[in-house]
């Protein structure tokens, strides 16, 4: 992996390197070359140069042709630049094959993003499945001389068969973290299952703010919530989920900040955080942000809602949510998107500008999923009747002689309490937000 220590003693350059293939367009491969350098920039390196190869079938050796590759390594070595960094994955023998011809490091977008992941993974879970990427990344790439696994090893004295190869232990070193990570992470898992029925028990409707990368789901928490998430204008600034507990006309919700997605996230990270992610899955409705000032907003909206489906999550309801709405240099922009998503919201997390729009919808997309039911509950029962004060909107009281007659618009999940004091079928009387 990546020199994370030897990177933070020095500010290290980078030569960054998209392919434009028969299907990609000039403007496409630029885009993708742009994205790179925002997350080379997150991980803390210079972009000094950038370069796009057009290509019509990727080459084994180098991915791009010999001469074009010949050409890089010269231009690397006149200007002194660290690393060279790939858009599209490098196979472990290409990776070897470009430090050989450059003797600098040799990495793509894949290496990027679990570098950034290690350095913003807080929780032990998050941390766990970090290591564990990483390590089954490496695996394969034990060649390569720059990260040999030994340095990282110590003292590993009569831990090697007979006739058995330093590769050969590095191999068999890094399948035995790999089998430990996936232990301790069966262990966090079975806690965070069991926090999550202890939570199911008090059940609560969740919505999952989702998104690409950076759009600024965590300030759009943090704005509805008042409360203090971790802020930064960095991609993948928020790993670990995050929930908070908000009210919506008397109706409890707890809210879930997720990790942004990104183009070409490699699959195993997606497996490594369906922790996170899996916030969306079981939410009842989603709040998909993006950015409105980007100008590839329409390509970010795609890519979300792609690994969405991936996770299975893309037939939820959904509030679509256009962020930045105070930085939007283009009227015509807002005009064209108001067109093409007429039921979305436009805001500002920042300023708060269209939040009373957004807490609205927000509330109508709740009452639909709410019940509403005729109580009646016996005065010696009054625990019930402010318990129902705490869960639900209470629509109305009548207090007589028989106890309190309540007509209430509640979750399907909490209505079992109650049951027994309904004076119609819930099922009859399913409250439409429209």
């Amino acid at each position: 992996m990546f020199d994370l220590e030897a990177k933070k003693k020095a500010k290290e350059t980078a030569l960054l390197v998209g392919i434009q293939g028969p299907e990609t367009t000039a403007a496409d491969a630029e885009e993708l070359l742009t994205e790179l350098a925002d997350l080379v920039d997150t991980l803390g390196l210079d972009v000094v140069g950038r370069q796009v190869v057009k290509l019509r079938e990727f080459q084994s050796r180098y991915l791009i042709g010999q001469g074009k590759a010949e050409e890089l390594a010269a231009r690397m070595d006149e200007e002194e630049i660290d690393c060279l960094i790939f858009d599209d994955t490098l196979s472990p023998s290409q990776q070897r094959n470009w430090e050989e011809l450059t003797k600098r490091c040799a990495i793509d977008r894949q290496e990027v993003i679990l570098e950034i992941f290690a350095e913003h993974a807080t929780t032990r879970e998050a941390v766990l499945q970090v290591g564990l990427a990483r390590m089954e990344y490496s695996l394969p790439r034990l060649k390569r001389a720059w990260t040999h696994l030994s340095r990282q090893r110590g003292g590993a004295k009569g831990t090697r068969g007979k006739g058995e190869t330093q590769l050969e232990s590095d191999r068999r070193m890094v399948l035995t973290k790999i089998d430990r990570l996936k232990g301790e992470l069966v262990d966090v898992q079975k806690a965070r299952q069991t926090r999550r029925k202890r939570r199911e028990k008090v059940p609560v409707p969740v919505a999952a703010i989702v998104g690409y990368t950076n759009a600024g789901k965590s300030s759009l928490l943090n704005r509805l919530t008042q409360a203090d998430v971790l802020v930064e204008d960095k991609l993948f600034a928020t790993l670990d989920a995050t929930t908070r507990r908000i009210r919506l006309e008397n109706q409890p919700l707890l809210l879930s900040d997720t990790v942004g997605f990104v183009r070409k996230l490699p699959h195993g990270l997606i497996e490594a955080f369906k922790s996170t992610l899996e916030e969306a899955v079981l939410a009842d409705f989603l709040i998909h942000v993006l950015d409105v000032t980007s100008e590839h907003v329409a390509t970010h909206e795609k890519t979300t809602l792609e690994v969405l489906e991936e996770l299975g999550a893309h037939e939820k309801p959904m509030i679509t949510v256009f962020n930045k709405i105070d930085r939007l240099q283009d009227p015509d922009k807002l005009i064209l998107l108001r067109a093409s998503h007429p039921g979305a919201i436009y805001l500002s997390a920042k300023s708060g500008e269209g939040l009373d729009l957004l807490r609205r919808e927000m509330s109508a997309r709740l009452r639909g999923a709410l019940l509403q039911l005729s109580l009646r509950i016996p005065a010696e029962r009054y625990d019930l009747v402010s318990q129902l004060h705490r869960q639900a909107t209470v629509l109305s009281e009548e207090h007589h002689g028989a106890g309190i007659d309540l007509v209430v618009l509640l979750a399907p999940k909490l209505v079992a309490p109650f049951e027994a004091f309904l004076r119609v079928d819930p099922d009859e009387t399913r409250h439409d937000a429209a």
